[in-house]
């Protein structure tokens, strides 16, 4: 049975967060002279002078009327990286604990644990991209402190079958990652609505992907009020600036444009695909609930060379586990699609 207490490092049970002058008075003033902060304003047009809210409470209580969910259960970080970064070291000790991540999936999670000296065991996707139960079962071990699971996984694009998903988290008694950053493009429900049922669950979303917010680093994690607490704990006192949660406010009046783009990509992606099944050098496009789209070729760095000449970008991922031979493209304008398919047919791969 899972019990926060038995995977939560010792130092950070015993942890005193930094106190900030924000986090000592809570409310309005006439004056203040308590931060250090300057007096006379800033050099802009908006006033940045003062430090922002620590628990950028506006931001999450608006999240909170988008997504059903308390804001006690909302974490925010500078991106999802930096909620990925304090799992790690909330959770797992420095070269004796371990994680298991699911390639190809999401490359941070190894770059996270590396850096925070953690042994990350790799239990490869099936053939068809899911999750391989009996190898995950088989790697964990009594050092083993969180799952990482990416749905709908990038690079591959596929969700990952959510039966299998509860059946990690009804069985690990230590905390499960579920990664949602595309999820506002998938067919299959948020596990943010099982978040009452399984204790060890962990959702990270994103507003850089669907909200068009990519340049303003703003990630989501959604959990127990327990673990959000640690995670608090343990963040910077100001991680969230005052501009991004400002924009941010303003962004999330906007949920029709959100939603109206999200109906117009998945439609961009079905032509996508369709245009790109008439090429020759397209051997497999693998279903997707993203925004892009994941296309076996036969010869992806030849094809990925032609595209850069030509001032298209595409990604590589013939490099990456299981997917060799694929290019990653994400779903475009119409006319940047247009822009792509028509250069593509001027391309002449040797025989």
């Amino acid at each position: 049975m899972f019990d926060l207490n038995n995977i939560l490092r010792e130092n950070i049970k015993n942890l005193t967060p930094y106190s900030s002058a924000r986090d000592e008075f809570q409310g309005e003033a006439s004056v203040y002279l308590d931060a250090n902060e300057n007096a006379f304003g800033s050099p802009l047009d908006e006033q940045y002078n003062r430090y922002p809210d620590p628990l950028q409470y506006n931001v999450k209580k608006r999240l909170s009327e988008i997504k059903g969910v308390p804001v006690c259960n909302i974490f925010l970080g500078n991106g999802s990286d930096e909620a990925i970064d304090i799992l790690f070291r909330s959770f797992c000790n420095p070269g004796v604990d371990n994680v298991i991540i699911v390639p190809p999936t999401y490359g941070m999670y190894q770059v996270s644990a590396n850096i925070n000296d953690v042994e990350a065991r790799k239990v490869h996707l099936t053939a068809d991209y899911q999750l391989n139960l009996d190898g995950i079962a088989e790697a964990i071990d009594d050092r083993t402190k969180m799952i990482f699971v990416c749905s709908p996984n990038n690079p591959t694009g596929n969700s990952i079958n959510r039966e299998d998903v509860e059946t990690l988290l009804a069985n690990f008694n230590g905390i499960v990652v579920v990664d949602e950053a595309y999820i506002n493009y998938s067919r299959q429900k948020t596990f943010i609505q099982e978040l009452t049922e399984y204790g060890n669950l962990v959702v990270l979303q994103t507003l850089s992907k669907a909200w068009g917010l990519a340049g303003l680093r703003l990630g989501m994690a959604f959990a127990s009020e327990e673990i959000i607490e640690v995670m608090n704990r343990v963040k910077p006192p100001y991680n969230i600036n005052e501009a991004t949660q400002q924009l941010v406010l303003r962004a999330l009046q906007n949920v029709d444009q959100v939603n109206e783009w999200i109906k117009q990509t998945l439609i961009e992606r079905d032509k996508l695909v369709l245009a790109l099944k008439d090429f020759d050098f397209v051997l497999d496009i693998y279903p997707s609930d993203a925004n892009f789209i994941l296309v076996k070729t036969t010869d992806a760095r030849g094809i990925y060379n032609h595209l850069v000449d030509r001032g298209i970008i595409v990604r590589d991922r013939s490099k990456v586990e299981l997917c060799e031979g694929c290019l990653r493209i994400t779903v475009g304008t119409p006319e940047e699609n247009i822009a792509l398919t028509e250069r593509l047919k001027a391309l002449h791969l040797p025989a």
